[in-house]
């Protein structure tokens, strides 16, 4: 039997996990808003500039640092990243094709936390260099997760000039319950 931390960390992931999903397929359905003359998939790869990346790569990048984090290392399997891909595509997927990666990806994460132990929670190893524990890899994949979705809100807010409804029909406003 699981101890209670254990199953409320996982929980919690998971729903952030859920969370940031959520949001970027909302915010790729909106790209489909897209009015210029070219399809789409002109704006998943447009950079907003050479320092920056297009959604494209922000997915790609998203589903290599998941796969190292959680499925290699927490998971324990090989890691095969190649982490200069994830920036230098320039196309090759189609809006389509990134979601059901991203969703694949997600699904294997998940369900390598769900079936992560205690032990492999609380075991030290090397991932991209930096020595973190299980928790600590899933900490930084979930963080990273949420960030990048944040940048992936912000470009199609940006392009489209439109609001996103993440929260549509949600109060905001509730104040905390002791």
């Amino acid at each position: 039997m699981e101890s209670p931390w254990v199953t409320d960390f996982k929980e919690n992931t998971l729903y952030r996990i859920d969370e940031s999903t959520r949001m970027i397929e909302i915010a790729f359905a909106k790209a489909e808003s897209y009015t210029h003359p070219k399809p789409v998939e002109a704006f998943i790869w447009q950079r907003p500039n050479n320092a920056s990346n297009s959604l494209g790569n922000l997915v790609l990048h998203l589903c290599g640092n998941m796969t190292q984090y959680v499925i290699s290392s927490l998971g324990e399997q090989e890691d095969a990243r190649d982490r200069d891909a994830e920036f230098d595509a320039t196309d090759g997927y189609t809006k389509e094709m990134l979601l059901e990666k991203l969703i694949a990806t997600v699904k294997e994460v998940k369900q390598t936390i769900q079936h992560a132990t205690e032990g492999q929670l609380l075991k030290k190893r090397d991932v991209q260099g930096f020595h973190f524990s299980g928790m600590g890899c899933v900490i930084h994949a979930v963080e990273h997760y949420s960030y990048h979705t944040g940048q992936i809100a912000f470009w199609v807010k940006q392009v489209l000039s439109s609001p996103l409804g993440f929260y549509d029909g949600l109060d905001l406003n509730i104040t905390n319950e002791e």
